[in-house]
């Protein structure tokens, strides 16, 4: 089993960033892909992005350019960097990770319980 647990979410004015961190311990040496989702209220969760064990990244359109995810393996951490936030990236967070290199809904074997951000106009 592995255990996935963020931190780093809080309030932020437009235009401002903050830095989500995720620390998975347990089980981890099965894990390839790790990155993050979200969820708006009202709204189903999305894929924002991606980093395999290997370091290829994937990005979601609306984040491109502004987002950033990294990974240290040493310290078996996902962040992800966010910058020139707007109000619409304002939800829940939610790191994921799986076994394989994809991480579509139905590849995460498992989530965090998510850290909500803010974001105001």
């Amino acid at each position: 089993q592995v255990q996935l647990v963020e931190s780093g979410g809080g309030l932020v004015q437009a235009g401002g960033s903050l830095r989500l961190s995720c620390a998975a311990s347990g089980s981890i040496f099965n894990i390839n892909a790790m990155g993050w989702y979200r969820q708006a209220p009202g709204k189903q969760r999305e894929s924002v992005a991606r980093i395999t064990s290997g370091g290829s990244t994937n990005y979601a359109d609306s984040v491109k350019g502004r987002f950033t995810i990294s990974r240290d393996n040493a310290k078996n951490t996902v962040y992800l960097q966010m910058s020139s936030l707007k109000p619409e990236d304002t939800a829940s967070y939610y790191c994921a990770a799986a076994r394989e290199a994809r991480l579509c809904p139905t590849c995460v074997d498992y989530w965090g319980k998510g850290t909500l951000v803010t974001v105001s106009s």
